[in-house]
C-alpha cells in the first residue's frame, strides 16, 4: 500500500475530499518526521514506537576494490512493533 491508497482508503472511509484527506496524511507524516527530528519517540499504543537511535562510526570494505572506507555515525530510524500489532499480522 502506498501513500495515495491510503489517502483514497480515509477518504473513503470518513467521507471526506480526496484533498482534505491529502492533507491530513502529509500534516501526520509532518509532525512525526519533526518530532524524530528533535530526537523524540513517537508511540502508538498497540502498533508501535517509532525512536531514532546512533550507529557508531565504523570502516567498511568497498567490495571491487578492497579499499577500507570510513562510514561516519549517523542517527537512523528504529520501528518497534506493538503486541496488537504482532499478534495481527501472525
Amino acid at each position: 500500500m502506498n501513500k495515495q491508497e491510503i489517502i483514497e482508503k480515509i477518504a473513503k472511509d470518513t467521507g471526506i475530499t480526496k484533498s482534505a484527506a491529502a492533507g491530513a496524511v502529509d500534516s501526520f507524516f509532518g509532525s512525526i518526521t519533526k518530532a524524530l527530528k528533535k530526537g523524540d519517540a513517537i508511540t502508538f499504543v498497540g502498533f508501535g514506537t517509532f525512536k531514532t537511535s546512533v550507529r557508531k562510526a565504523r570502516t567498511a570494505r568497498n567490495p571491487q576494490t578492497g579499499a577500507a572506507i570510513k562510514i561516519p555515525k549517523r542517527r537512523v530510524v528504529r520501528f518497534s512493533a506493538g503486541k496488537a500489532l504482532k499478534s495481527a499480522v501472525k
